[in-house]
């Protein structure tokens, strides 16, 4: 009898027939022996629906109330499972991330999983019951309510799994697995058969919403093996991420992920002094903006430009925080732009197999696209571009790095 951990994302329950579907495949699974813990997000755009209704009561909201009306999205989802169920006669029940033992910093919007207390998972599953967990969230030591992001209930889900010493989580959606690009935009985009931890967690930070970033993190921590899988064709076999298994293939590129929603900021003749940079990311650290990308311009007669990127709806807070500092900076003015994307290629070997950003490049400059920054790591090559050129730049590098062969 094995301990199952499974998530369900939102397309997947967005109406009560699906989520009759779904438990009708959860039962399926308890009635092989399995014991199931599974995770669910909100129903279909419900989350899009909080934010505008939150946006039409106030300008600003504070993260805090966000977090309180967010999370319960997910709430819904896990008792209208729950009460699908019961009507098959199996044995359920729902808990919010707070009963489920998930404690959390105290980040509104972007909190992170400090622990999990298992007792009472573990009292439910023994007790022979279906447990549902809302995804999403928890609870801080304050018992404040946090969420995780967009995409967040992947976390809870490999969180989960580890925590209760599943192997594997498996992660259903409304794709067949991985993609080597995004097949909304790339028609040759085909599933992976499996993908190490390391080239998964850069693609999910650089845009493959298939997974979200500290799922895989969780996972490569914990050795936990993640399957991500549809949740409509049951056929299709999936992607496993785990840890490497593929050595010395011809192809260094795995996959192509791409960002449509990026925002750059330049603050302008900055004193190139020692201790200057930190003025500037340590209140943005401390404001909670994410930074991607950062480029530091050769000084010219002691004063440089400092660019960096964000998501773009960070821009705003970023260029608030950035101009309290420009006084303490001794900088000119700040700058923005925020209708940009990154194009991203990703495998592991890049770095010790040359001509991979000289084809990257060219491939670009022959479409006609203008690359505005570039960042690398040693399995990633990442460049900014005009996001209405973004999906050209993906369908190109697709077909330049023969990624539709298997």
């Amino acid at each position: 009898m094995a301990l199952v951990v499974q998530k369900y994302g939102g397309s997947s329950v967005a109406d009560p027939a699906k989520i009759k579907r779904v438990a009708q495949r959860i039962a399926a699974r308890v009635r092989t022996g399995d014991r199931v813990t599974a995770v669910v997000s909100a129903m279909g755009d419900t989350t899009d629906n909080l934010i505008e209704l939150a946006r039409g009561v106030s300008e600003r909201p504070s993260a805090r109330e966000m977090d309180v009306l967010m999370h319960t999205g997910e709430i819904v989802s896990a008792a209208l499972m729950t009460m699908a169920l019961h009507e098959l006669g199996l044995e359920a029940i729902s808990l919010t991330g707070q009963q489920a033992g998930i404690r959390t910093d105290a980040v509104y919007r972007r909190a992170r999983i400090a622990g999990i207390d298992t007792t009472r998972l573990e009292s439910e599953l023994s007790a022979g019951r279906v447990v549902i967990v809302a995804g999403f969230q928890g609870v801080s030591e304050d018992l404040e309510v946090t969420t995780f992001g967009r995409g967040g209930s992947d976390t809870t889900a490999v969180a989960l799994a580890a925590a209760l010493h599943s192997d594997r989580c498996e992660i259903y959606t409304d794709v067949a697995g991985v993609y080597s690009a995004d097949p909304r935009i790339c028609p040759k985009a085909r599933p992976l058969r499996d993908i190490g931890y390391e080239e998964m967690l850069e693609l999910a930070t650089t845009g493959a919403v298939v997974m979200h970033p500290r799922a895989v993190e969780v996972g490569a921590l914990y050795g936990v093996e993640i399957l991500v899988a549809s949740t409509f064709d049951e056929s299709a076999p999936g992607t496993v991420i785990h840890g490497e298994t593929t050595m010395e293939q011809t192809n260094k590129v795995r996959g192509i992920a791409h960002q449509m929603q990026v925002g750059k900021v330049t603050v302008r003749a900055v004193p190139d002094r020692p201790g200057i940079a930190a003025q500037l990311f340590e209140p943005l650290a401390a404001a909670n903006v994410s930074v991607d990308t950062i480029v530091q311009n050769a000084s010219v007669e002691g004063l440089t430009d400092l660019t960096f990127t964000v998501a773009k709806d960070d821009i705003d807070h970023a260029l608030e925080v950035v101009r309290n500092t420009l006084p303490a900076l001794g900088a000119t003015q700040v700058v923005t732009d925020s209708e940009l994307g990154t194009v991203s290629i990703v495998g592991t070997g890049m770095a010790s197999a040359p001509g991979y950003a000289a084809q990257m490049f060219r491939t670009l400059f022959d479409h006609g696209i203008n690359i505005e920054l570039i960042s690398t790591s040693d399995i990633r090559i990442t460049c900014l571009v005009r996001r209405e050129q973004v999906p050209d730049a993906v369908r190109a590098l697709h077909d330049t790095f023969a990624l539709d062969q298997t």
